[in-house]
């Protein structure tokens, strides 16, 4: 397989080059608007439209902003893309959808496995203990994370909307808020501070017993290495958006 690493510089795009190069994966390119002339393992460009290597997948460890270019760069190659920034738009979100309709992608706010078993026990307990319990998410990162909740704090939101129906809402934080809990909200929290990776807990709280739920990176390359299996999972796939609940569920089949 032959990648294209998007935000080649960045401590994700790094980590991706060497866990693709550890597997014999080729790095056909990496971009990264940052690149002025530093010596790299493989080529390197600025921008996309300087890319004239051919690869099998973009995998883009970026920044929103960069979206614009990296969609017309794959649709013009008719190259599959697996985007695994964070803190898109609602109008970015709409472009990823328009795009998927001629070329596959795959967007995930988080790209360890271990999270996505997370997000299937969790919508297990949903199912099972439903409304009568009290859901809690919180959320720790590393003091450089800009976005705040996380993309994955969001997606275990979804997931507990999805599996419980309309019925909830998303309270972020709770302070000014003097009144007891309402039944249906879904308390989402923040941490910010130090070097930690990222760690995510989904809370059920009944009366009589807690079930907590807890994911805990302890370094990046669980993120690498999932990207690289969703960029194998993608390689070769139609057109459409796909996530990394496609990527597992294909490992169950």
């Amino acid at each position: 397989m032959r990648i294209v690493i998007g935000g080649a510089l960045g401590r994700m795009g790094q980590e991706l080059a060497s866990a693709a190069q550890a597997q014999g994966i080729q790095v056909a390119c990496g971009v990264d608007v940052a690149y002025a002339g530093q010596p790299a393992d493989f080529p390197m460009v600025a921008g996309y439209e300087r890319v004239t290597q051919q690869a099998d997948v973009l995998i883009d460890f970026s920044r929103p902003d960069a979206l614009p270019e990296i969609l017309a760069f794959c649709r013009s190659r008719r190259l599959p893309a697996v985007l695994c920034t964070t803190g898109y738009t609602d109008v970015e979100l709409a472009s990823i959808h328009k795009a998927s309709q001629e070329i596959p992608l795959l967007r995930s706010a988080n790209m360890s496995l271990g999270v996505h078993v997370l997000e299937q026990m969790m919508a297990l307990a949903c199912k099972v203990l439903g409304e009568g319990y009290d859901i809690e998410i919180v959320e720790r990162h590393h003091r450089m994370k800009a976005d705040s909740p996380s993309g994955t704090a969001l997606m275990l939101y979804d997931t507990a909307r999805r599996e419980m129906g309309g019925g909830i809402k998303p309270v972020y934080g709770r302070y000014g808020r003097m009144e007891q809990r309402q039944p249906g909200d879904v308390g989402i929290h923040a941490v910010r501070g130090g070097s930690m990776t990222g760690e995510h807990e989904v809370g059920f709280y009944g009366e009589g017993e807690q079930l907590l739920l807890i994911h805990r990176a302890e370094n990046r390359s669980l993120f690498a290495q999932g990207a690289l299996k969703a960029g194998r999972f993608l390689a070769g796939k139609p057109a459409g958006l796909y996530s990394m609940r496609d990527v597992v569920a294909q490992m169950l089949a």
